[in-house]
């Protein structure tokens, strides 16, 4: 049996007006707050966050944020990368940029209940260089952790990763020129 032709159309009519129908929708929460602004503006003040960050920046875009994970005997509060250090621990000059025969330092700036620090050096896709665990005490520290290649490191691109405890809190890419 044979339907007729005069039904076909009205069907792929009504198909089309649902399907173009369901392009015009719009994310409801947009739509909310797009009609409804918050009553009072939210702006960021200064704070005391790590590395000159203040509270209205993105720490998930921030390739220096630190992650501090929630109940860490140790805190993070800053890392600077150098060539020297002091006798404080603390690098001279903070830098990205080292030359092949540098020593290049991570002065690591913990505070809390101490705990397991570590770094972890990586040259481009991954090669690890060297990984250190330390031990920090109680209180605010400052711990130097250092690469040495008396052969000359290769030029490229490297990250250090700190870890406390087990858990990455942060990151820092240099280069060797």
């Amino acid at each position: 049996m044979t339907r007729p032709s005069t039904l076909l159309a009205p069907a792929l009519a009504l198909a089309a007006t649902l399907a173009l129908a369901a392009c015009d929708r719009r994310d409801d929460a947009a739509v909310a707050d797009a009609d409804n602004p918050p009553a009072t503006p939210t702006e960021p003040g200064p704070t005391d966050m790590p590395d000159g960050m203040d509270a209205g920046d993105d720490a998930a875009n921030d390739p220096n944020a630190i992650n501090n994970p929630a109940g860490a005997g140790a805190t993070v509060s800053s890392i600077e990368l150098g060539n020297e250090v002091g006798a404080d621990n603390r690098v001279s000059a903070a830098l990205n940029t080292f030359s092949t025969g540098d020593t290049i330092h991570a002065s690591v700036v913990t505070d809390g209940a101490g705990g397991t620090v570590s770094t972890r050096w990586t040259f481009e896709d991954g090669q690890v260089v060297h990984t250190e665990d330390k031990l920090v005490p109680a209180g605010e520290q400052v711990t130097d952790f250092m690469i040495t290649n008396p052969a000359g490191w290769p030029t490229g691109e490297y990250q250090v990763e700190v870890s406390v405890d087990g858990q990455v809190v942060a990151t820092r890419q240099f280069e060797v020129r």
